[in-house]
């Protein structure tokens, strides 16, 4: 994905004055005059970078309409190269190679790809290598027994029957509120 930087130097649009563009870039961008008189410098003053397109299309088109043309530029994309390491030589398919392959995998060597990763070469890690596709990474398990509950003591209600909470005697009942009346 490709990332953008907006810039101005100082250009106005066609037709603009100076005083016109100082004004509406002070209220774009609500900053005092000493920062608006820095972007009119007659340097490139990079206002936001890391954008994406879209971003970008709305910084410049709001510096156009304030009279100011904006430059964008497109970020140059860093791609970190890294060395591969050679593939692992093919064994022998014997029933002790096996054993013992999967018994204890061999030390992994790494090749250092900076000054960064260099501290790392003498870290001992077992190189434990890629599954082929499709199989299963999970050790098998037996199967969950379903736990063993005694409900010998419960019964059902009958159907139909009330199953909320049981009145209790504290209970009383609501008195009776019809004749009462509100005066004005």
């Amino acid at each position: 994905m490709s990332r953008y930087e907006i810039a101005f130097s100082g250009q106005l649009a066609p037709g603009a004055t100076l005083e016109q563009v100082e004004a509406n870039l002070t209220r774009l961008f609500q900053a005092d005059a000493q920062r608006i008189a820095l972007l009119f410098s007659g340097r490139r003053i990079v206002i936001k970078q890391d954008l994406d397109y879209a971003n970008v299309e709305k910084y410049r088109e709001a510096m156009a309409r304030a009279g100011a043309i904006a430059e964008v530029r497109a970020l140059p994309v860093e791609v970190e190269e890294i060395e591969l390491a050679p593939p692992p030589a093919v064994e022998s398919t014997t029933p002790a190679a096996t054993q013992t392959s999967t018994a204890a995998p061999s030390p992994l060597k790494v090749v250092p790809r900076d000054e960064y990763m260099a501290a790392f070469v003498d870290v001992e890690a077992p190189d434990f290598g890629i599954a082929p596709v499709g199989a299963d990474l999970q050790d098998a398990r037996a199967p969950a027994q379903a736990p063993a509950v005694d409900l010998s003591q419960f019964s059902l209600a009958p159907v139909g029957s009330d199953m909320g909470e049981r009145r209790r005697a504290s209970d009383a009942p609501v008195p009776d509120t019809s004749h009462l009346k509100l005066q004005d």
